[in-house]
């Protein structure tokens, strides 16, 4: 059995290089990218302090046909709102833009989706593929307000682009 709970001592630039060396330790060869995403999932909750959702949202056909939007992948959480919309909330927009969200207040984003009302803060990371289109995106939230900074969002960023050919 392993043990990934980090050292509570460390920088944010060291947490990020052990939490990344255990998402690949625990993603290596293999190829269900459920299983990957739900490890990482618990990865995210145990090393980051101070959230109340860490997990990942993946890009699945509408339910009604046409267009594609992120569907609830593996988390842990509350529940969660299930289809959003690309272009809507901070994943949504995330999906669309193809761009890290790093919202620093919730309540002051322009259509924020509000599925835990203790939400203040959230980081989006998009999971690109190797031809650049989006196929999951990494959602952080935490009941702090401005709990995200750049350096989460660059080692977010790191742990997508390792994740991108293993989900």
């Amino acid at each position: 059995m392993y043990d990934f709970k980090p050292d509570a001592a460390l920088d944010r630039e060291e947490l990020y290089r052990e939490l990344i060396a255990a998402a690949d330790a625990l993603t290596a060869g293999e190829p269900d990218g459920v299983a990957n995403m739900a490890n990482v999932a618990a990865l995210l909750w145990e090393f980051l302090p101070d959230l109340n959702w860490a997990g990942f949202y993946r890009v699945a056909p509408a339910k009604a046909g046409g267009a594609e939007e992120l569907v609830l992948g593996p988390f842990v959480g509350r529940p969660a709102c299930i289809r959003i919309p690309f272009g809507k909330g901070v994943c949504g927009v995330a999906a669309e833009s193809r761009a890290t969200q790093l919202v620093v207040d919730v309540h002051a984003f322009p259509g924020h989706i509000a599925c835990d009302a203790a939400s203040q803060s959230e980081l989006v990371v998009p999971v690109l593929g190797d031809d650049g289109a989006v196929i999951a995106v990494i959602d952080l939230d935490s009941p702090s307000p401005a709990r995200f900074t750049e350096a989460d969002a660059k080692g977010i960023e790191s742990l997508a682009h390792l994740l991108a050919d293993r989900i």
